[in-house]
């Protein structure tokens, strides 16, 4: 029985009654897409007849938080401090002579489309796109590995546009374009929860090889083998594993495409990838992400850590919450322990000033359930006026995936200080509560319940 990577994870997920298996033939136009959306790109699923191909496909692995802590053996309360932990202490790697991903390697007539069940999202994207693979890159100076999940839009035969909005890609390319030089990477598909949850820290920030952080997460070497064209490694048991250059100064149209909270991004000239050599394990299993719930989930996990850390200089903070409805990273809900009339106003400084995206953040008292969006809805009726509550932002810089900010350049942002006074009038707020029966089990009245 395999440890790590996703057949590791699928079995996992077969134990625990999470992955549904789909029987039924679906096309890679739409229909493949559609059905991962039903349910919010929060069941796996396992499609194990596509049209046109003889590759099974997987998608909406990573799009539930409850299951994503099952899968890393974490709990709610020491996600936060788990991944600081792995963050502020990374592990080494294992490197093995060969490993299940060589047992194919194409290097030959290379033709994507052909080979892979690529899917088609929605109506107006510009073609195809491979939305769940991960880019790796190696800085030549400190040989650290670098990695982040970026949309792949295919060109058709063995080309790739590459849309680079990673800092740290961005300036390697750009450094190597000055030297007329190709920049190596490669694109891992068949992952699993710690390689992705990994893949989402930040390279700016934090400098650390993400690699050696995995290796933190899983409690064990990330096991790697060498690529077979490249001078990379990736991990030994990917089911599929893209080897390229990014060529200097070549660039083709790139969008439009519907990702980021429903919207279309535009089209834009981007950098292109000439995949040089393929390797992938007998049998396959293609990789999807719906765009673009999942992996902004395990993204939006690591915002709640640079989030969490960045109040807690300031305030007493209990929890954050990085919202799904925010799109993981343009709302957050913030709890704190409020000891000073200006702790409320204070957390939103802090929150705002954490990260671009951020656009709007409610701070509420340690009473409530800030992953309860209708007690955060009750509290604001009923904690807030507006004319001393708010605190308003004007022409701020924002994020690129809103498309308010780019209509108008910059991004307002709104903090709402919703936590009660610390004076006597605070004894007004006291939530009722039931004695003895807050938290009850609702199967010991309902057996049968589901």
């Amino acid at each position: 029985m395999e440890r790590q990577m996703l057949r590791a994870s699928l079995e996992k997920l077969k134990q625990n009654g999470n992955l549904l298996i789909c029987d039924v033939e679906v096309d890679p136009e739409y229909e493949l897409g559609a059905v991962l959306k039903y349910y919010s790109n929060t069941r796996p699923m396992l499609f194990s007849k596509v049209k046109g191909y003889r590759i099974p496909v997987v998608g909406a692995m990573f799009g539930d938080r409850n299951i994503y802590y099952n899968m890393l053996n974490l709990t709610h309360s020491d996600r936060i401090y788990r991944i600081i932990d792995a963050i502020a202490n990374p592990k080494p790697t294992r490197l093995l002579n060969t490993g299940p991903v060589k047992e194919n390697i194409i290097t030959r007539n290379i033709d994507l489309p052909r080979m892979f069940p690529i899917p088609t999202f929605h109506e107006k994207d510009s073609s195809s796109f491979i939305t769940a693979g991960i880019v790796v890159i190696k800085d030549p100076e400190t040989n650290k590995r670098y990695t982040a999940v970026r949309r792949l839009q295919v060109n058709g035969g063995n080309r790739l546009s590459i849309l680079v909005a990673s800092p740290k890609l961005k300036d390697q390319l750009l450094n190597l374009e000055n030297q007329n030089k190709p920049l190596e990477v490669a694109v891992i598909l068949g992952y699993d929860y710690e390689f992705l949850l990994a893949s989402q820290v930040s390279s700016q920030f934090f400098g650390v090889d993400k690699y050696e952080i995995d290796s933190a997460l899983r409690g064990e070497p990330l096991e790697l083998v060498k690529c077979h064209s490249v001078d990379l490694e990736v991990p030994a048991y990917a089911e599929i594993v893209l080897e390229g250059i990014i060529p200097p100064k070549k660039r083709e149209i790139e969008g439009p495409f519907g990702e980021l909270m429903g919207y279309y991004g535009g089209a834009n000239s981007h950098p292109i990838i000439e995949i040089t050599a393929v390797m992938h394990r007998n049998n396959p299993i293609f990789q999807v992400s719906f765009p673009c719930r999942e992996e902004h989930l395990s993204n939006g996990l690591i915002r709640e850590v640079e989030l969490y850390t960045s109040l807690s200089k300031l305030v007493d903070v209990k929890d954050v919450n990085v919202t799904i409805g925010g799109g993981y990273r343009f709302h957050a809900v913030v709890s704190i322990n409020k000891k000073k009339e200006g702790d409320g106003k204070s957390a939103i400084l802090a929150a705002l000033g954490c990260n671009n995206d951020f656009k709007h953040v409610i701070v509420v008292d340690d009473d409530v359930d800030i992953f309860n969006t209708s007690e955060v809805e009750g509290i604001l009726a009923t904690r807030v006026q507006a004319s001393k509550d708010l605190v308003i932002i004007s022409g701020a810089n924002g994020s690129v995936l809103d498309p308010s900010h780019n209509y108008k350049g910059t991004t307002d942002k709104i903090g709402i200080d919703a936590t009660k006074p610390l004076e006597k009038k605070g004894v007004d707020f006291e939530k009722a509560k039931i004695p003895r029966y807050e938290n009850i089990e609702i199967t010991k009245y309902f057996p049968n319940i589901k």
